[in-house]
C-alpha cells in the first residue's frame, strides 16, 4: 500500500496556527551563519529537512517554522513539507554576534572562491646560441651609430685631454668610422647579390609552375587509355538475359536523359 504526500496549498506568508512539530527544536546556534536571518521582521532559516528558507513565526512567544513546501528545493511538484512544518525554533543567538559572525564569513568565502584563469601566451622558445643568425648592418645604420656615438663621446667633441694638453683619440669613434667607410664601399656590391637572388627566385617559381603543369599534363596523358577502356567496357550491354523481375537493361544509353525542366 502505497502513500502519496499531500500537495501544498497556497498560505500566507506567516501562517497562524496552534499546531506545534512533535520533533525536536531546531537550535539556532547550531545552523551556519548563512543559513539563519534573524533580521526584525524578517525572521527566516533554512529547513534542514527540505533546505528552503522558511520564515520563523511566533518571535514574542514560541518561535517556529510555518507550514511551508519544498517547491523550492528543486523538486519536481510543490509538496508539503510535513516533517519540517511547525517545528520549533530555539533562538540563542543574539541578533549583533549573528550580524558579527555574518560579517566576518565574508573575507573567508571570498578568499576560497576560485580567482578567474587567465591562459597564459603562448610564448617561443629562444634559439640556441649557435642558432642565432646576426642581423645584416647596413652603411646608414654604422653612420647613425657613428652619429649618436660623436654626439655623446666627450673625446669625439674634443673635450678629454691628456696630460700633455693633446686631446685623446677614441678609439670607439675610429672603429665605427672604419665600419662605416668598409660598409659604404660593400654597399653596391651587396646590392647586386641581393637583386640577383630575387631574380633567381622569381625563375625558379617560373620554372616550378611550368614544370608542375608539365607534370601533370603527362600523368593524366598516361591514365587516358585506361580510362577510355573504362569507359567503353562500362557502356557494353551485359551478356545473357536479365533475371526474373530485374528491371530491363536500356538499350541506347546506360544513363537516361535529364528532363528539361
Amino acid at each position: 500500500m502505497t502513500t502519496t504526500t499531500p500537495k501544498a496549498r497556497k498560505r500566507r506568508r506567516k501562517t497562524r496556527t496552534q499546531n506545534v512539530n512533535h520533533r525536536p527544536p531546531i537550535i539556532a546556534s547550531d545552523l551556519e551563519a548563512n543559513q539563519l536571518d534573524l533580521a526584525p521582521g524578517k525572521e527566516h532559516l533554512v529547513c534542514p529537512d527540505c533546505f528552503t528558507w522558511v520564515p520563523i513565526t511566533g518571535m514574542l512567544g514560541t518561535p517556529k517554522l510555518v507550514p511551508h513546501h519544498t517547491g523550492r528545493a528543486k523538486a519536481a511538484e510543490p509538496r508539503r513539507c510535513t516533517v519540517g512544518s511547525n517545528r520549533e525554533v530555539t533562538i540563542d543567538v543574539e541578533v549583533s554576534d549573528w550580524r558579527m559572525e555574518l560579517i566576518e564569513a565574508v573575507p573567508t568565502t571570498a578568499s576560497r572562491r576560485a580567482t578567474k584563469v587567465l591562459p597564459k601566451p603562448k610564448v617561443k622558445p629562444a634559439p640556441a646560441a649557435s642558432q642565432i643568425k646576426p642581423a645584416l648592418l647596413s652603411a646608414e645604420q654604422a653612420r647613425q651609430t657613428f652619429r649618436r656615438h660623436q654626439q655623446q663621446c666627450p673625446a669625439c667633441k674634443g673635450e678629454v685631454t691628456g696630460r700633455d694638453g693633446q686631446p685623446l683619440p677614441c678609439r670607439d669613434g675610429e672603429r665605427l668610422a672604419v665600419t662605416f667607410l668598409r660598409l659604404l664601399r660593400q654597399e653596391p656590391k651587396r646590392r647586386n647579390v641581393r637583386e640577383f637572388f630575387a631574380r633567381e627566385r622569381r625563375r625558379f617559381d617560373r620554372q616550378y609552375a611550368t614544370a608542375a603543369l608539365a607534370k601533370r599534363t603527362s600523368e593524366w596523358a598516361a591514365v587516358l587509355p585506361k580510362v577510355k577502356d573504362a569507359d567503353t567496357r562500362r557502356s557494353q550491354l551485359p551478356d545473357g538475359e536479365a533475371l526474373l523481375g530485374a528491371p530491363s537493361v536500356p538499350l541506347k544509353k546506360l544513363h537516361p536523359e535529364r528532363r528539361a525542366s
